[in-house]
């Protein structure tokens, strides 16, 4: 009998093993996956995609860890902000993260992107670090701004990353500038340009969408509607809360922000769209976590059950964990591990960003004008002015 139970036990073994194999072979190949969009798109003055999209193994386990390293970093950036090693603005992206990684899935680092204030995890998006994530969100030299710009002017123009702008709605005309820059130069890529439902009554908003739309400029204006611009809430403020129909003449095309994969689908659609035929508009249906900043609860104006009814029901980060374990790709112990290695990431990251030192005083001098050009003053009191012209 003994020898039996060892024989059973040797032969579950191996047949775990080669199950185990087996979906490690699947997940490694770039077998295609089809999974339909959990709501439909609905399109202004255009025909929308299908909701049927192709994914992989891969890329599903891409997402999963993605979202969580940028869920993680900003849970991260809101203890250190309350440790007051953070200090000035901070927005966070927690929930929103859908958004980053899908658009990201269906383009290219040669495409520009341009957005506000809540910035950290479209930089992450672009190929920025964790490290120079946090060293500028402290202030630090080894900061992606040098430590300059803080929570709110993330920037990586190599990776196509145009920042992190403070004024309201005004990286919109600079994204509209951007997709100009494109079309002079033949290059066939886009630019996204990024506002939320708050900046979205904006009149240059609406003066740079007449320029794109008379020029036929490859340029895709992303609503990120979070339904509350600071604390009040989107049919308070705006008499047509239809973002996506707001472009009139210029089509529209309304998404569920919460699904990566109709993110996806809705970029690629957007970047073919805008490339022919010139701008778009796509609003996408979010939701934010934490408040508008660091300095609003963000419960006085929106109940803990609303919040917590959009954990459960359409958190981004589930949906693509249900895909995975639905499709056999990872176990759920996997996936723990992988947040459990994603929360030793960021904490090291963390150490060595408190070792970045900070900008010297000096610093504050520069970036102001491009070097050789603008007008320098000296003298004891600095009154003489003198100016150099290219």
């Amino acid at each position: 009998m003994a020898q039996l139970t060892h024989r059973a036990v040797n032969l579950r073994k191996t047949l775990a093993a080669a199950i185990s194999a087996t979906r490690h072979l699947s997940t490694a190949s770039t077998a295609t996956i089809t999974v339909e969009t959990s709501l439909p798109f609905t399109g202004h003055n255009i025909d929308p995609p299908s909701r049927t999209v192709e994914t992989t193994p891969q890329e599903l386990l891409t997402f999963f860890r993605d979202m969580a390293l940028m869920r993680r970093m900003e849970i991260a950036a809101d203890s250190l902000y309350k440790a007051k090693l953070i200090r000035g603005f901070c927005h966070l992206y927690d929930g929103q993260e859908a958004v980053g990684v899908g658009m990201e899935a269906a383009i290219n680092r040669r495409d520009c992107i341009i957005t506000a204030y809540r910035d950290h995890c479209i930089f992450l998006g672009r190929g920025g670090t964790l490290y120079e994530a946090f060293a500028e969100l402290m202030g630090r030299k080894d900061g992606c701004s040098k430590g300059k710009g803080g929570s709110m002017h993330f920037y990586k123009k190599e990776g196509g990353f145009y920042g992190g702008h403070g004024i309201v709605g005004a990286q919109v005309p600079l994204g509209i500038g951007l997709a100009f820059a494109q079309k002079y130069s033949k290059d066939e890529n886009v630019t996204f340009a990024m506002y939320g439902d708050g900046a979205a009554n904006q009149g240059q908003l609406f003066e740079a969408l007449n320029m794109a739309a008379l020029w036929d400029l490859p340029a895709i204006l992303v609503c990120e509607n979070n339904h509350y611009g600071m604390g009040t809430a989107e049919w308070r403020a705006a008499k047509s809360p239809a973002y996506y129909k707001r472009g009139d003449y210029v089509p529209g095309l309304k998404v569920d922000g919460m699904d990566a994969l109709a993110v996806k689908q809705a970029c690629k659609f957007a970047k073919e769209h805008a490339l022919k035929n010139g701008p778009i508009i796509l609003e996408m249906d979010t939701y934010r976590y934490h408040g508008h900043s660091m300095s609003d609860p963000g419960s006085t104006y929106r109940t803990r059950d609303e919040i917590s009814g959009i954990r459960q029901e359409r958190d981004p980060i589930e949906r693509i964990r249900k895909l995975i374990l639905a499709h056999d790709l990872a176990t759920e112990k996997e996936l723990k591990d992988t947040e459990k290695e994603i929360r030793k990431e960021v904490d090291e990251a963390i150490a060595k960003a408190k070792e970045s030192p900070l900008p010297d005083p000096s610093d504050l001098f520069t970036n102001v004008y491009v070097k050789g050009f603008g007008v320098e003053s000296f003298g004891a009191d600095r009154k003489e002015l003198r100016a150099v012209l290219p």
